[in-house]
């Protein structure tokens, strides 16, 4: 049963939308993270749950009790933000001591809780050190063992690592990531960054526009991308809207590129005209240097190199094509010469590499 339902939550400002009709839930424990670009509603939406931002409409219940209305203070609700807000004046034993301080807690039960979350975070000799003289990571750990320190109900944090360099970031995702399941806080974590949605999250919200897009473990939303703006912020290059032309067992969708043909998947109703798109994976298109082998199935398709990256075991190639760009792969191999900017070249998809998206986006 869901521990934190939220239904039909809707925010404006000056007749703006700022979330439209969000709903979802988490379970007991369950990491969730909210992912999107900027200025898409994370932020807003959390500050409703928080109690910091009335909501227009829509009802927060947690725990089968109803939120809306009730102050910051009377939710139980923990909330750590990116600039982390340390007090400079404290050590980081008065920093993580200061909530529990707030609500009176007796001095030994004091001590033992902020000595239980500085071992937690790995910081237990660390006590007595000054804000200042911590490293980025040091702090950042400080911020959420005292967001930890009072047993809040819910743990909600936005962008809690993205003033963080990413070597540095990297290195305590899977820390943050075991703290919260060890302690079994159920939590939001806002972030625009994918791969660390991916260490982080039990479950990814994608939002856009204020709207709720897609809701899936990462594996599943990987498979299965409900549309454009889901496939690119997963990090797939090749999405392309295009039309159906031709609708059999085989479609051929016309798209900026050209027309690319793909096995219509099952159940999936189209028509002529129907706008759909697709999605290519740069692993399934081979690339020869020949110009004139291009097919009338649309199979293969020419092009010229615009751009050509090094990445270490490959090159990244972004060709143009048509009105349009695709994204593919190039060996590095010693014993030829690596493909050249202006360099036309022809493109063949393997079918089996296309997929076709539910949804435009």
């Amino acid at each position: 049963m869901a521990l934190l339902s939220v239904s039909g939550l809707y925010k404006s400002f000056s007749g703006v939308p700022a979330v439209d009709g969000v709903s979802f839930s988490a379970e007991p424990g369950e990491l969730l993270c909210l992912l999107g670009p900027s200025g898409c509603g994370k932020t807003t939406m959390l500050r409703m749950l928080a109690g910091l931002e009335d909501p227009d409409a829509g009802t927060i219940e947690f725990d089968d009790r109803t939120m809306n209305g009730l102050a910051p203070q009377q939710r139980g609700f923990g909330l750590m933000f990116q600039d982390l807000a340390l007090f400079p004046h404290m050590d980081v034993f008065g920093n993580v001591a200061f909530g529990l301080r707030m609500q009176k807690l007796p001095s030994a039960q004091v001590q033992a809780r902020v000595q239980e979350l500085l071992d937690l975070v790995e910081l237990g000799g660390l006590a007595s050190r000054k804000v200042h003289e911590l490293s980025g990571g040091e702090r950042q750990r400080v911020a959420l063992a005292r967001s930890l320190a009072p047993a809040p109900r819910l743990l909600m944090l936005d962008e809690p690592l993205g003033s963080l360099d990413r070597a540095l970031r990297e290195s305590l995702q899977n820390q943050v990531r075991r703290i919260l399941k060890e302690v079994g806080v159920t939590s939001i974590y806002v972030t625009h960054d994918r791969d660390e949605a991916f260490t982080m999250a039990d479950s990814l919200v994608f939002m856009n526009h204020g709207r709720i897009i897609q809701i899936g473990a990462p594996e599943e939303v990987v498979a299965n991308p409900a549309d454009g703006f889901v496939a690119r912020t997963l990090g797939f290059k090749n999405v392309l809207p295009g039309m159906v032309v031709a609708d059999s067992e085989t479609l051929r969708v016309e798209c900026s590129v050209g027309v690319i043909p793909t096995p219509k998947p099952p159940g999936l109703e189209t028509a002529n005209g129907s706008e759909i798109t697709l999605l290519v994976d740069e692993n399934g298109i081979s690339m020869s240097g020949a110009t004139d082998d291009v097919t009338a199935d649309g199979n293969s398709l020419q092009g010229v190199v615009i751009e050509r990256v090094f990445r270490g075991d490959r090159y990244e190639l972004r060709v143009r094509v048509g009105n349009g760009e695709l994204y593919c792969h190039a060996p590095v191999d010693a014993a030829s010469s690596p493909v050249q900017s202006g360099q036309s070249v022809t493109l063949s998809i393997d079918p089996r590499s296309v997929r076709v998206l539910s949804s435009r986006g």
